[in-house]
């Protein structure tokens, strides 16, 4: 299953102790893990990824629901990113694009309070036993939610409804008065200008969704691969 994955720790040594551990489970085949940043939380509420750190098998978090979480977590003054990974507050700050509920928006940004650092990862984990023990082990504080699958449900019911809208309006533009008409007309271009846009974002969104789905898959192939050699391994080891 497919996961977004926060883990908080009491300073930067740990938290960089913790994503090398999330990189042995991903190198032995006991999670996939797609991509990962480390956050930390300054004094005056301001949150950065750390500079130099890399992002792991995406490559860039720019438009990954891993960026876009990163993006809101960035505080009420913003988030100042590391030119490794070109993010910026408007590229990842999506809230359509996290696919987690407030609700875990919320508790991360309760437990990730000032002088704290994270683990921020999108991995996949068939059972949490694993990132929880060596996660534990260090000091962590693990918190974890499944990856929503709706959100190209959501476009197409927003474009079908503004499409709605347009009919309706086009309908009325028929029948009205011509001082009516301008205004109607002009409400008309800005529905279908809204609709554009929406149609190309979530162009965009699939697009980003099918190079994302190929390297998930080539991650787990690997680890798939790296499991298979583990248990081969095992059964040769003389008892």
């Amino acid at each position: 299953m497919d996961r977004m994955l926060v883990v908080v720790f009491d300073n930067e040594a740990k938290a960089y102790e913790g994503r090398k551990a999330l990189q042995q489970l991903d190198a032995e085949g006991s999670i996939g893990l797609y991509g990962y940043a480390v956050l930390a939380k300054h004094p005056d509420g301001t949150t950065s990824v750390k500079q130099g750190d890399d992002v792991g098998p995406f490559g860039t978090l720019v438009g990954t629901s891993l960026g876009s979480l990163i993006g809101l977590l960035g505080g009420p003054v913003g988030i100042a990113v590391g030119a490794m990974s070109g993010l910026t507050i408007g590229a990842v700050a999506d809230l359509d694009n996290v696919r987690v509920g407030d609700d875990f928006i919320d508790d991360v940004s309760k437990s990730l309070t000032p002088n704290k650092v994270a683990v921020v990862a999108e991995i996949s984990e068939e059972w949490t036993t694993p990132v929880d023990t060596r996660m534990e082990a260090i000091g962590g504080t693990v918190l974890r939610r499944a990856l929503s699958e709706v959100r190209r449900t959501v476009d197409d019911e927003e474009i079908a409804a503004m499409k709605a809208d347009v009919a309706q309006l086009k309908a009325e533009h028929e029948k009205a008065q011509a001082e009516r008409k301008a205004k109607l007309q002009a409400k008309i271009d800005a529905l279908e200008t809204k609709i554009r846009a929406r149609q190309q974002k979530a162009q965009q969104r699939r697009q980003a969704d099918e190079k994302q789905a190929k390297i998930k898959a080539e991650v787990l192939k690997k680890n798939a691969a790296a499991a298979g050699k583990a248990l081969r391994n095992l059964a040769n080891t003389p008892l």
